[in-house]
């Protein structure tokens, strides 16, 4: 039995899924040597790690539906909840931090304090990692729905390894970074107009959630009753395995932070080091990734239930967690 597992190329998700999957490389290519096989005993199941961008993957859930278990922005899970369901392990979320709204030192001195304002203004081109995405919909809710119809065409899509470059080019006005990049930015001589999870955790007193892990709803009905409840049981063994081995892990992670570095340039980010990779995992495998529980599920609720009342998202239903 041979399920896909998709997640994102950024750190965290790699080093999440590794026991699992064994190592591979950025471009999901094995990893040959002893040492790069899977940790755990999947018997009967063999799990195969495809690393992608993650609206790529948010298109892909929505489109075609075909990966077994796949990472999601929160705001795509309304798109696919038909399809899919959430698993309670392996999400991101920000308890006061989250995706960050960027912008060269010019923009970033007209900040007075309101940086909705700035970012409600017609003028301002922004970068966005895609409209799928939460930090896509926390910028909406944030500034309104009116502010994001008035000019539609300012916001302009780009996979997130481009967000940094074309900000620091002057290619847009400015742009939302997400992954590794929240912490690349200042790198490339860029300033912070708004942390979008600073902002929603003043607003809500609650973590934002970001990227959730998601599982087909058909696995028992494909491959037998039971294959869902052991395939989750799994992914949470997955977790726990790297955290016990957190040296490991991380240092397995390194050529992925390379690879997204150098995606940005060379002139915009220092090559990154395991210990700031390590401070990047730290932010996004936490407690809630171990499992959301209800204050997690609180989060999620808020954050979708919001974004339908504005006509940002469609209605997330009752939220099925597994």
């Amino acid at each position: 039995m041979l399920l896909t597992l998709a997640h994102s190329p950024d750190p965290d998700d790699a080093f999440m899924w590794w026991p699992l999957t064994g190592k591979v490389l950025p471009d999901g290519a094995r990893i040959q040597s002893e040492d790069a096989l899977p940790r755990l005993d999947t018997w009967p199941i063999q799990f195969r790690a495809i690393p992608a961008d993650i609206e790529a993957l948010n298109r892909r859930a929505a489109e075609i539906g075909d990966f077994d278990i796949t990472a999601l922005s929160f705001r795509s899970y309304c798109d696919v909840q038909d399809r899919y369901a959430i698993t309670a392990c392996g999400a991101s979320f920000g308890d006061g931090f989250g995706p960050k709204v960027i912008a060269p030192p010019g923009v970033c001195d007209r900040l007075d304090g309101n940086a909705r304002d700035v970012l409600s203004d017609p003028a301002l081109t922004i970068a966005v990692p895609g409209r799928r995405t939460t930090a896509f919909l926390l910028l909406a809710i944030l500034i309104g729905p009116g502010a994001i119809a008035q000019r539609p065409e300012r916001f302009i899509e780009m996979p997130f390894d481009r967000v940094i470059p074309a900000v620091a080019s002057g290619e847009v006005g400015a742009g939302i970074v997400i992954h590794e990049g929240q912490i690349l930015y200042e790198g490339a001589g860029l300033g912070l107009i708004c942390d979008l999870g600073a902002w929603w955790k003043n607003e809500t007193g609650l973590p934002v959630p970001l990227g959730c892990n998601a599982i087909r709803r058909d696995l028992d009905e494909r491959f037998g009753d039971g294959t869902t409840s052991k395939v989750v049981g799994l992914l949470r063994e997955s977790i726990a395995y790297a955290l016990a081995r957190r040296e490991e892990s991380v240092r397995y992670t390194l050529p992925f932070a390379l690879a997204n570095a150098a995606k940005k340039g060379a002139d915009v980010a220092r090559p990154p080091t395991l210990e700031r990779i390590d401070r990047y995992i730290s932010m996004y495998v936490n407690a809630l990734t171990v499992d959301m529980g209800e204050q997690g599920h609180e989060a999620v609720r808020t954050l979708l239930t919001r974004g339908h009342g504005l006509g940002l998202c469609p209605h997330p239903g009752v939220l099925d967690v597994r």
